[in-house]
């Protein structure tokens, strides 16, 4: 293979690399994503339960606060269909104050038919 072609392939592999969208794979082991600024913060979360009936989706998760402060958390839950697949429109994010010492439930519904798993996302 000469030097032209071997660059127009590895230009073309580059690109093809940088064209695709960095996501998460969604699997039953990891419903709950926290950045280690969350933990940090003494935040600590249950995974999301699931509940399904045949009309919505729908999911709640408790956060859990170590520290006496109060402490904002922001927070996004994502629904994926029967393959895998993200669900769009994505719901906005949403933000919860935990009480110092104390813990709050968040709760979910996903906005359309066919959600069949969902993920947890906290943030700072």
């Amino acid at each position: 293979m000469n030097k032209g072609c071997m660059c127009a392939l590895l230009a073309v592999i580059l690109l093809a690399g940088c064209s695709s969208r960095p996501e998460i794979p969604v699997s039953d082991e990891q419903t709950l994503v926290m950045e280690s600024t969350v933990l940090a913060a003494g935040i600590s979360a249950e995974k999301p339960e699931l509940t399904r009936t045949d009309i919505q989706a729908s999911a709640s998760s408790s956060l859990y606060n170590e520290r006496r402060e109060p402490i904002t958390v922001h927070y996004r839950f994502y629904w994926y269909d029967a393959r895998g697949l993200e669900m769009h429109p994505l719901e906005a994010p949403r933000s919860v104050t935990v009480p110092g010492n104390s813990s709050v439930t968040l709760y979910g519904s996903a906005s359309m038919l066919g959600a069949h798993k969902v993920r947890l996302y906290l943030y700072l």
